[in-house]
């Protein structure tokens, strides 16, 4: 599987957010790094179908990526997800569920498993606005995760994680971006440093440099520095 995106560019009045990107991203999680400002979550959006690009493309397995048929092979975690503040957890589950069209006995299991994945067991019956920060970014990873997509895009996903919850994090994206595409963006370098195959580094809306990061080329935050310094 390949999402690929060919010179892709959005611009908003005379503010270009993404200016002639060109990558194609396949299984293993891809890092997508930068300051705030940088471009990441117009990108995102244009990968999700969710923005129309002002040129380019962007494709996965030539599919075009607001069709349905893609969507319904996409996982998504915007950097602030809605949510029903008297819904339970568990509710607001079984309810993403029924809008991604699982069948009731797979959206049963499906919320059951994922509640225990993310950790949320004890507070699956509590309402949604009792819940924490961190509780409710752990819920928007299992809403993200419901129908078992094959491309998984998350916006700074690891907001308002305690450090315990951030370690937990990365071992389920490790996991997970063994037989899928993961793309994960955020502004802190150490949520990447183990996990992600490949980096992409954003500054200004460009790609200022894209490929494989090894940990004996020093370590990763040095590494992004030396990029969106040149």
């Amino acid at each position: 599987m390949e999402l690929t995106a060919d010179r892709l560019t959005k611009q908003y009045k005379n503010k270009i957010a993404v200016d002639r990107m060109s990558f194609t991203l396949t299984e293993g999680v891809t890092g997508l790094l930068g300051s705030n400002g940088a471009g990441k979550t117009t990108l995102m959006r244009l990968l999700c179908g969710i923005l129309v690009p002002t040129s380019g493309t962007v494709a996965c397995d030539g599919m075009d990526v607001s069709s349905e048929e893609y969507r319904d092979i996409l996982g998504y975690l915007p950097q602030e997800f809605g949510y029903y503040p008297e819904f339970t957890g568990r509710d607001f589950l079984l309810y993403m569920a029924a809008v991604k069209g699982l069948p009731r006995s797979d959206a049963l299991r499906k919320t059951e498993e994922l509640i225990e994945l993310v950790g949320l067991g004890p507070a699956a019956r509590k309402k949604v606005r009792t819940y924490s920060g961190g509780m409710k970014q752990r819920l928007g990873i299992a809403q993200a995760l419901l129908g078992d997509p094959q491309v998984l895009i998350m916006d700074e996903p690891t907001a308002g994680l305690d450090p315990q919850e951030r370690i937990r994090f990365r071992e389920l994206i490790s996991e997970l971006g063994r037989d899928r595409i993961v793309v994960l963006s955020t502004h802190i370098v150490s949520d990447l440093e183990h996990i992600a195959d490949r980096l992409m580094i954003m500054k200004e809306g460009r790609l200022v440099w894209q490929g494989e990061w090894h940990a004996d080329e020093g370590d990763l935050e040095s590494f992004y520095m030396s990029k969106i310094q040149n």
